[in-house]
């Protein structure tokens, strides 16, 4: 699951300091790799490691401000740096449907477009006079707000956070850079088969229209205006809707009066109520669907259908499903590319999301002329997954990988702030990854098989094939007699829905 959580951008002055320390670990490892190299080399099945240390939270307090801003401090004095995050409940979902790209282009100008008390090139320079930074985005289903700053410049920057959070002026020229920018996405967005292959994807399983799978076209773009941005601003930007969180080197008691200082005399919406989840389901229960490239020489492949959240009571034994799927020693990896040589890379995947239902997903790419020989060759692992069960090595091997790798999770108390943070604004409980642990110890065999005839449906899949359609051969009818064409032409600049 730590592939889905935000972390803390690392500014030039962690950058700098860590790449020292990067250096230095260098010099010292290829030392003692130069002592060792004579020694004999033992079969890897020999080597012995020491058992994982326990995983404890590092200290934090969390308090809510008389605004409703939910505040989360963790002290970290390793590196003189502080680093902090705002979540904001706002995100594309909830944008309106004509206006697709208003909540990216409010996150972006809140930032380069400045502040009533400075302008954005203001902003540039007294940052990177400081190697600092703050930064906004808007994504999917949150918004973030963050920045970054030696010790010594917490305050000034801090200051200049809590400006852009409260005070943005979106100024017309950002606004205009940033949708000629957007423009020019919208102008290559053909130009990789694997993107075309998963903006296409997610239509056919979500549909055209749902907020999970929409995207920005040149009428939205032009449809966009300053106001927009503004209500947009004004709609989900009050201290009863963020989540803030700060990380580094500091005192609690003198951050906690920073804050209250800067953002505690913020006034309330107390009018504002959490936006309701847009629904997701499922658009096509089935079907084979193929883009047309015909300059490509190998076909992006994805196969799959709507899956459920992080919150259902299966989700760990459907993670160690997918160790049994992927990696190097795992079925797909053993089958399709080592046994058959049809890819080089292949994977399957249960993949939730929070609040709304993500996918089961498949794929790869093949030769041309190999393309419906790994489509087949998928179709064959899932419902073999559901017929045969795991081995007790497969087993042993997905709960290792998956177990082994919980310590990444932790690697700094940033990512353990941003993951506490995340739980709380989705509602999920602050142990919940503990849990996660101790349900994947407790996976059996049974439970693996169980969960992939429960959740996994061979007969519902839905087929996309991006690529040459003359030099794949057999054909895709081979897959089924109907194979639907997507036309992904792009809409010209002109046209208006």
């Amino acid at each position: 699951m730590h592939r889905y959580q935000a972390k803390f951008k690392m500014g030039k002055g962690k950058r700098l300091i860590y790449g020292l320390v990067a250096v230095f670990a260098f010099v010292v490892v290829s030392f003692n790799f130069s002592l060792t190299a004579t020694a004999a080399a033992k079969h890897y099945t020999q080597l012995q490691f020491a058992p994982l240390p326990e995983i404890k939270l590092p200290k934090y307090e969390r308090f809510v401000l008389q605004n409703g801003l939910v505040v989360y401090l963790m002290e970290d004095h390793e590196l003189p740096l502080i680093s902090g995050t705002a979540m904001i409940r706002a995100g594309s979902r909830w944008e309106p449907a004509d206006k697709v790209g208003l909540a990216g282009f409010t996150g972006a100008v809140m930032r380069t477009g400045g502040t009533k008390q400075h302008s954005g090139n203001d902003l540039n320079q007294i940052l990177e006079e400081r190697a600092a930074s703050v930064e906004v985005n808007i994504g999917e289903a949150s918004g973030s707000a963050s920045f970054e700053s030696l010790t010594e410049d917490a305050e000034t920057v801090f200051g200049l956070f809590a400006e852009v959070l409260r005070e943005p002026v979106f100024a017309q020229e950002k606004l205009d850079l940033a949708k000629t920018q957007a423009k020019g996405g919208i102008a290559r967005r053909n130009d990789d088969p694997d993107d075309i292959a998963s903006r296409e994807f997610r239509k056919l399983i979500y549909g055209k229209d749902s907020p999970y799978a929409r995207i920005t076209e040149y009428a939205t773009v032009d449809a966009i205006a300053r106001e927009d941005l503004l209500q947009f601003h004004q709609k989900y930007f009050h201290p009863n809707n963020l989540i803030l969180g700060i990380v580094g080197d500091f005192d609690s008691k003198k951050m906690r009066s920073l804050i209250q200082a800067k953002l505690g005399n913020w006034a309330r919406n107390p009018k504002f109520t959490k936006p309701t989840v847009p629904e997701a389901s499922s658009a096509n229960k089935g079907g084979v669907f193929f883009v047309n490239q015909p300059q490509l020489t190998q076909s992006s492949v994805l196969i799959g259908h709507v899956g459920g959240k992080f919150d259902s009571p299966d989700y760990a034994a459907l993670d160690v499903l997918n160790g049994v799927f992927n990696g190097f020693g795992g079925r797909l990896f053993n089958e399709l590319r080592s046994r058959q040589g049809l890819a080089y890379s292949v994977y399957g995947l249960w993949s939730p999301r929070f609040d709304y239902p993500g996918m089961f997903i498949a794929g790869g790419q093949t030769r041309s002329d190999a393309t419906v020989q790994f489509v087949k060759a998928l179709q064959a692992e899932i419902k073999r997954i559901q017929s045969q069960p795991v081995t007790a090595e497969e087993l042993a091997r997905a709960k290792e990988s998956t177990l082994n790798s919980f310590v990444f999770n932790f690697q700094d108390p940033a990512q353990t702030l941003s993951r506490l943070m995340r739980y709380e604004y989705y509602g999920y409980p602050a142990d919940f990854l503990f849990r996660y642990q101790k349900a994947v110890a407790a996976t059996t065999a049974a439970d693996v098989q169980r969960v992939a005839k429960q959740y996994l449906k061979p007969d519902n899949l839905v087929t996309l094939v991006v690529g040459n359609q003359t030099a794949i051969q057999p054909p895709l009818t081979q897959l089924a007699a109907q194979v639907t064409p997507i036309d992904v032409t792009i809409p010209s600049p002109q046209a208006r829905n």
